[in-house]
């Protein structure tokens, strides 16, 4: 962000008080102030004695520092004053609201990242839309993708910068969190460009943050976008493709919206018809009443395709008693699973079974 714009909120705040007033950056580079003979110099261990302070207000080298927004573990600018009486404090704090309010307008002018956040949010007006995209030349209608990398614990730095550095056109990609778990990459593509690269670009976010951070995070990945638009329609897929492949696909760190299957049906069905269908295939013993060991059968032999003599080799056990099993199968829930439209249903009820329980764990 350019020094000039905070420079011009000094200029009017040097009629209200004659303190010495600046701005620093995170390396504790001054980039604007009132006394413009230190302007490009630094206040050296200024910004770790912020980060560590874990306070509204720090105290340093004779300064009060605020930052600009709300605390976290790292920060863009802080504001310094001259000074550290209660004076200089109030001072300091209605700075950092001028400066933060100055940041925020040249942000929504000028940052393209910004400006694609707010399209994702469905924050922007669509008469917006085009003729912000004009003035920031955008590219309306090239191919984009939209991945969402979900880490367990809260999103750092680290994370951000790592992406970046996979990432580096700014122009083209963009890069930003969204809450404390996720962070969104908006990636340019080719002119025909499809799901598998889109696959390819997760899997190389999935390996690197694996072994430079350490972090196994969960991707999801919407479908391709052939206009701006779109964008926050694919942004609300990946968030469905976690959250749907959480109950069905919990071993898969990157799951596509596009592959979601019949997931993506049961997870927008209300919890009554899906209540109602179990009853119906059910009728004559309830799901519930299948012992694990019934259970594993049913799966692997799903697994298998329903395939007897490959499933009963899988199972380590004789064909015939895999046979047996899958009658008292039948005499339990009247459901041959040999035949495939009772596989068929008997498939769709585990997994409307399994979406059940994971609402009951969210309740």
């Amino acid at each position: 962000m350019s020094g000039r714009i905070f420079q011009s909120v000094i200029v009017q705040m040097k009629e209200a008080t004659d303190k010495v007033i600046g701005i620093m950056d995170a390396d504790g580079s001054i980039m604007a102030c009132s006394n413009l003979q230190l302007v490009g110099s630094e206040i050296e261990g200024a910004p770790a004695a912020i980060m560590s302070n874990n306070q509204t207000y720090t105290v340093f080298a004779g300064k009060t520092f605020c930052i600009l927004g709300n605390y976290t573990s790292r920060f863009d600018y802080a504001v310094f004053a001259e000074g550290v009486d209660e004076n200089t404090q109030v001072i300091c704090r209605l700075a950092a609201i001028a400066f933060n309010e100055a940041r925020i307008n040249y942000e929504e002018k000028f940052d393209k990242s910004v400006y694609i956040k707010n399209i994702i949010s469905d924050n922007t007006l669509l008469v917006d839309l085009y003729s912000r995209a004009k003035d920031l030349h955008i590219d309306l209608t090239a191919p984009r993708g939209v991945l969402l990398i979900r880490q367990p614990g809260k999103v750092d730095s680290a994370t951000v910068e790592v992406l970046q550095s996979l990432f580096p056109d700014r122009q083209k990609d963009f890069i930003f969190g969204v809450n404390e778990t996720d962070v969104v990459l908006i990636k340019e593509l080719n002119p025909g460009a499809d799901g598998e690269d889109l696959q390819k670009y997760a899997q190389q976010i999935e390996d690197t943050l694996t072994t430079e951070l350490f972090v196994k995070p969960v991707i999801g990945v919407g479908s391709v976008s052939n206009h701006l638009r779109e964008l926050a329609e694919r942004y609300k897929e990946a968030q469905v493709a976690i959250e749907v492949g959480k109950v069905f696909d919990d071993d898969k760190m990157i799951i596509h919206y596009d592959n979601l299957g019949i997931g993506r049906i049961i997870y927008k069905l209300p919890r009554t018809l899906c209540e109602m269908f179990l009853d119906e295939v059910f009728k004559k013993s309830p799901i519930d009443a299948l012992d694990q060991e019934t259970l594993e059968t049913i799966n692997r032999f799903f697994e298998n395709n329903l395939n007897v003599s490959e499933t009963s080799r899988k199972l380590f056990v004789h064909r015939n008693t895999l046979v047996y099993r899958l009658e008292k199968i039948k005499k339990l829930t009247g459901l041959d699973l040999r035949e495939f439209d009772h596989a068929i249903v008997f498939k769709v009820a585990l997994m409307v079974k399994k979406y059940l329980n994971s609402q009951d764990q969210k309740g």
